[in-house]
């Protein structure tokens, strides 16, 4: 086993001892009553099978088969979900015929970036991943149940809905994914229109017609973004059948996974001799096997604040640091875009997880004396499914990359790091994404652009005031300030300035993107500059160095100057009304800082770290 992956894992569990005891403790307690319907009165439990059949009934009466909760982000407006239409009968069908009952419990908003991304609607975003975990939190609280199916994909979806589970940790869960949508046309040929059209090259009429050949169908978006890093961290924390995360919907195997994980979830309840709880699957080791998984591969940078979350959830605490060694540990072993011009599909075909768990079992990286949905060890997981004669069986997977642009090795990855790291200075503290940037462009000392919004960025953009070596700082777009809304709209007119011959880089308190890529972006920067961060008082032409080699993001003034500057005061009016956003008030004066995890569900970590 790999000695630092070791120590992090260790500093985690000791850094988080009290925490995580007083959450099994909350888990035993819960357990104790049994299948909770068991405890119900008369009356509440007529109310909770009032629809079923005579027979689900009669079994929901007796205790003596399971009932399986059924949690789902559908919605047929986003591609991602509109797969998940058909699942709740499905499932209820698989149940059934291993002698179990399934209830569809309740459903999860879900709301997408990508359609949301620079306008309103994106202030909400972020802070839906809680309202998610509070909404399938309600969904769990009818005590009816003896295992949970979690259906969901996105952003801020799968956090959420991990993030509810771990509130009833005593329950067995198992997620259930819908897969990628085939391939669309070329990522590389989607950047580079948007790209003609941040320059005025192309009209809109082209770049639609663009995006639209790119998100085609139903299923997730096919860039290796926040979605499908969710997929994957799931899996590898064994919480999805092996293989599950990116068989394509519409498929007869897609189909038959469904059918497994409905089956699989009944054999875990406390009912029978194999119960294994979410709270059993979900520890240090596993949430560890998760960051190695996420930055072996470049995954999302959103992570550094969900997995925060999600740990905080079952009681750990992580911080960035532990990301950053972590990272420092991990070889780079996938080229996915925007880490590389291939898709999720095309990462599939070249050997996909099963390969990857053998890669990184191989070299040390995971830890293998883990619980899963499918019992102990992760080597299961190095199999990968599929048909024969209309069955489901799982084979060997693959010993080697079938497309080594695609899939390295750890012998000879494409970078010896992980491509995640902290930095930190008198600004405070950010992360930055390298995995996916040129060589030469992770260190730059230039002078400061400032903006309050990122859609003053547009107009400067457009005149030629940023035709120059500046870092671009964009602040009041933290947690407390507007919610955090991703800024990735900025990504193309930045990297036009980049591609002119410019060293350019961006700073800023919100967020970039699971699609962060070739510019360099210190993001998540805290305190935020609504809360005292020290961005609030950075001036047009000061000298930003940063530093991804080195760690540093520092202002090149003095103490003393940047001390005595009056920090900027933030105008948010038309930030905290519209689009529903007034009703979020109390939500965003919760949320605690980026390395917190941008959440208001739990108390700060300061006292532990």
């Amino acid at each position: 086993m790999n000695s630092t992956i070791q120590e992090v894992t260790q500093r985690i569990i000791e850094r988080s001892k009290d925490s995580r005891a007083a959450y099994l403790a909350k888990v035993d307690k819960a357990r104790r009553q049994g299948p909770h319907r068991g405890v119900l009165s008369c009356g509440n439990l007529a109310h909770g099978f009032a629809a079923c059949n005579a027979s689900d009934k009669n079994a929901l009466t007796n205790m003596v088969k399971s009932n399986i909760a059924i949690v789902s982000s559908y919605n047929d407006m986003l591609s991602a979900h509109q797969p998940y239409e058909a699942y709740p009968q499905q499932i209820k069908e698989a149940i059934a015929s291993v002698g179990g009952v399934a209830q569809f419990a309740g459903g999860v908003p879900a709301m997408c970036d990508g359609v949301t991304q620079g306008n309103p609607g994106m202030d909400l975003s972020l802070m839906s991943r809680d309202i998610i975990a509070q909404a399938a939190a309600i969904a769990l609280s009818h005590n009816m149940f003896d295992g949970t199916l979690m259906l969901g994909i996105c952003d801020k979806i799968v956090p959420g809905l991990l993030m509810g589970a771990l509130s009833f940790g005593h329950l067995p869960t198992v997620f259930v994914p819908a897969g990628p949508m085939p391939s669309g046309i070329p990522n590389k040929e989607k950047a580079r229109v948007r790209q003609a059209y941040a320059e005025g090259k192309v009209g809109r009429e082209e770049l639609l017609e663009a995006e639209s050949k790119s998100y085609h169908s139903a299923g997730t978006c096919t860039f290796y973004g926040t979605a499908n890093s969710n997929q994957l961290i799931v899996e590898i924390m064994g919480l999805h059948l092996p293989g599950a995360s990116f068989i394509n919907p519409g498929t007869e195997l897609r189909h038959a996974l469904t059918d497994a994980a409905a089956k699989q979830v009944t054999r875990l309840t406390d009912l029978g001799t194999e119960y294994t709880p979410i709270s059993k699957i979900v520890d240090a080791k596993s949430i560890v096997n998760g960051l190695v998984g996420l930055l072996a591969t470049g995954g999302s940078t959103n992570h550094t604040m969900h997995m925060i979350a999600v740990a905080r959830a079952a009681g750990y605490y992580l911080t960035w640091d532990d990301f950053s060694d972590i990272s420092k540990s991990v070889p780079l072993l996938t080229r996915i875009y925007p880490n590389g011009s291939a898709d999720i599909n095309h990462f599939n075909a070249a050997g996909g997880m099963a390969l990857l768990f053998k890669m990184l079992l191989e070299a040390g990286l995971l830890h293998n004396d883990v619980t899963t949905i499918c019992g102990q060890g992760l080597e299961k997981y190095t199999q990968e499914p599929a048909l024969e004669d209309g069955q489901l069986v799982w084979k060997t997977g693959p010993t080697e990359s079938f497309d080594k642009e695609v899939v390295a090795s750890v012998e000879t990855p494409f970078k010896p790091d992980g491509g995640l790291s902290v930095l930190s200075g008198n600004l405070g503290r950010g992360v930055i994404k390298t995995s996916a940037m040129r060589e030469g462009t992770s260190t730059i000392t230039a002078p400061a652009v400032v903006f309050e919004d990122q859609f003053e960025l547009d107009a400067a953009f457009k005149s030629g005031d940023l035709d120059k070596d500046c870092i671009v700082v964009v602040r009041f777009q933290g947690p407390k300030a507007i919610g955090m809304p991703e800024l990735h709209r900025l990504t193309p007119p930045l990297g036009v300035l980049q591609d002119k011959g410019y060293k350019v880089a961006l700073v800023t308190d919100g967020r970039m993107s699971g699609a962060s890529g070739k510019v360099p972006a210190a993001i998540h920067v805290t305190p935020e500059a609504y809360d005292g961060g020290m961005l609030a008082r950075v001036q047009n032409g000061d000298m930003i160095e940063l530093d991804a080699a080195t760690g540093a993001l520092n202002l090149l003034i003095s103490d003393e100057e940047l001390n005595a500057r009056q920090p900027k005061q933030a105008n948010l009016e038309n930030h905290q009304e519209g689009m529903g956003r007034e009703l979020f008030t109390g939500t965003r004066g919760l949320l605690t800082g980026a390395e917190e995890g941008a959440c208001s569900l739990f108390a700060s970590q300061e006292q532990v770290l």
